[in-house]
């Protein structure tokens, strides 16, 4: 990484993104654009991945987490979204995560032992599940009218941000369900050969089980 690179992620702030709280899709999505636009990232976001991280039960613990009222900021998500840069210069790889408390950036392996935590002993049905979509894919195809976050009433369980709805480029207004609904039958759909293809082609990106997250991105060259 370059000493320019340093100071630039260095005088990054949460507070520099957009954020509004509970959907973290719509923020991961400007923040990718963003990064393209200010130069942190490749002006495509050849280096930049949005991640989905759920389970079949829309039930994933995760710690560090701001909406926590926990002292170790634990919280439950139904699922939740990041982005992991990937650094062409050294091994260090960085987590933008605008509802984490920890650095931000945050290192990919401190992020992995913070916030997922995998050496914490959970049941099965709290296990989380990654799935890695490329971002010039992701912001190309997605697409949210926000129907998710109403209630039966039609009522927003939620205040929704300001701006308009985000309208996919091939005209789709809502597709987020194809890339929250994350099944542990998902993981292992690809051979290892495969998946870094996948993930640079697939609309919906590779599902990704938390033990293989890590070693996938440190590979990617």
């Amino acid at each position: 990484m370059t000493t320019l690179e340093l100071q630039q992620l260095n005088s990054m702030d949460a507070s520099d993104f957009h954020h509004t709280p509970c959907y973290c899709e719509e923020n991961v999505y400007f923040l990718c654009k963003k990064l393209c636009s200010n130069g942190i990232a490749d002006a495509q976001g050849s280096d930049l991945f949005v991640v989905f991280i759920s389970n079949d039960n829309k039930q994933i613990p995760l710690w560090h987490q701001k909406a926590s009222h926990r002292a170790d900021g634990v919280i439950l998500w139904d699922y939740h979204v990041i982005c992991i840069q990937r650094k062409r210069d050294g091994d260090t790889h960085f987590v933008w995560d605008l509802d984490s408390s920890l650095p931000f950036p945050c290192p990919l392996a401190t992020y992995m032992s913070e916030t997922v935590r995998p050496s914490f002993q959970l049941f099965s049905e709290f296990q989380r599940f990654f799935r890695v979509v490329h971002a010039p894919i992701f912001l190309h195809h997605f697409a949210s009218d926000r129907r998710h976050m109403k209630d039966s009433d039609g009522n927003w369980t939620a205040q929704p941000p300001t701006y308009e709805t985000i309208v996919a480029e091939d005209g789709s207004v809502h597709n987020l369900n194809e890339y929250i609904e994350i099944h542990a039958a998902d993981v292992g759909k690809y051979l290892p050969a495969d998946l870094t293809s996948a993930v640079f082609s697939q609309k919906h990106g590779v599902v990704f089980g938390e033990a293989q997250l890590e070693e996938f991105v440190s590979q990617i060259s």
